[in-house]
């Protein structure tokens, strides 16, 4: 079965998360420089079969598109241009960022990897992703 990736978008850097082959658990990928996003999905892709890339949906409390937003819907057409197989989906990601902050804290790390902001967007991708996961399982 073909894997699920996620991306958490930002403007410096994108986390990105995978699943396994049978697309049941989320983990953490990695996190590149957005103007580095494309030729790492290339890569990715040439070297692993996937099948849905899961983008986070950045909305505020008020349920409005923030103003990042916009630079996610021009990366969605150069995706959908460059990957036209791979079926795109888009997740709600209010909070992630929060919750993969607040994990982190809970974890035990020191406090210098405790603010790898890297490390944050990582892991909001994992959290964007077992999203979808467990919204699939129920349609």
């Amino acid at each position: 079965m073909p894997k699920a990736i996620a991306l958490d978008y930002g403007k410096k850097r994108v986390g990105i998360a995978e699943t396994d082959d049978l697309q049941i658990v989320a983990s953490g990928l990695t996190t590149v420089e957005t103007n580095h996003l494309i030729p790492f999905l290339d890569d990715y892709i040439k070297q692993n079969i996937v099948e849905v890339m899961v983008i986070g949906e950045s909305k505020t409390l008020n349920n409005e598109y923030n103003e990042i937003e916009k630079d996610i819907i021009q990366l969605i057409k150069k995706l959908n241009n460059r990957f036209s197989e791979l079926k795109i989906k888009r997740i709600d990601e209010r909070f992630t960022s929060k919750i993969a902050s607040y994990a982190i804290s809970q974890s035990g790390m020191n406090k210098k990897k405790r603010q790898n902001k890297a490390l944050i967007d990582e892991i909001s991708a994992t959290l964007i992703l077992q999203s979808y996961l467990e919204q699939k399982t129920y349609f």
